[in-house]
């Protein structure tokens, strides 16, 4: 049976607070990529109780993708905004989750992310990383950003750290490790870097800040 929402509220007070809620509650988190930094972000995000998830991907599950993104082998094929949407929905029925099936770009960035509190980023290209820093930074000065460098291969969990890089921009990961010259992306160590990107958002909705 799935719980009121009274019931769902007063479950996230009982756990944080009733002012910490409402700091994550009214908070409009947009999240840049729903792969395996994006979409681990959205479900911790969900659970902590962000009252508004604006999801962005325009690609589609593939069964390469189950290994350490949080997919499901019968949404393979399915848009991955339509299919992440649908999982949020059982684990956080109250969560008010936006599905844009749209690639960003230079061109549309701003529109899709302006009314955003916090800016996730979490593309697995490069180039795609730097568009969107850049833009954010440029454009958007009003918004948090929260972006992610290195995550590949079987190093230390303990190389994975989040740092302050200005007062709206934060970097997670160890901002030193490629995919093309490691093993590749392995479950864990991405999830590591994932949560230390959703931890961050929640931190900066409490006014707690990296030095």
């Amino acid at each position: 049976m799935i719980p009121t929402k009274k019931e769902w509220t007063e479950a996230l007070i009982a756990r944080h607070g009733r002012e910490l809620h409402q700091r994550f509650s009214s908070a409009t988190v947009a999240i840049c990529g729903l792969g395996g930094l994006g979409s681990n972000i959205a479900i911790a995000l969900a659970r902590a109780g962000v009252g508004k998830l604006r999801l962005i991907d325009f690609d589609h599950v593939d069964i390469t993708n189950l290994h350490r993104q949080q997919y499901k082998a019968s949404q393979i094929g399915r848009c991955k905004a339509e299919s992440l949407v649908s999982n949020l929905q059982e684990i956080s029925p109250y969560t008010e989750v936006e599905a844009v099936i749209e690639k960003i770009t230079e061109e549309n960035f701003a529109a899709l992310l302006k009314d955003a509190d916090i800016i996730c980023e979490a593309f697995d290209s490069a180039e795609a990383k730097a568009m969107l820093v850049n833009g954010v930074l440029e454009q958007l000065p009003q918004c948090y950003l929260v972006a992610a460098s290195g995550m590949a291969g079987m190093d230390s969990p303990n190389t994975i750290k989040t740092r302050r890089i200005t007062n709206r921009f934060y970097l997670c990961g160890d901002e030193v490790s490629e995919v093309a010259d490691t093993i590749g992306l392995v479950a864990p160590r991405v999830m590591l870097c994932a949560a230390h990107q959703a931890h961050t958002v929640l931190r900066i909705l409490v006014g707690e800040y990296e030095v």
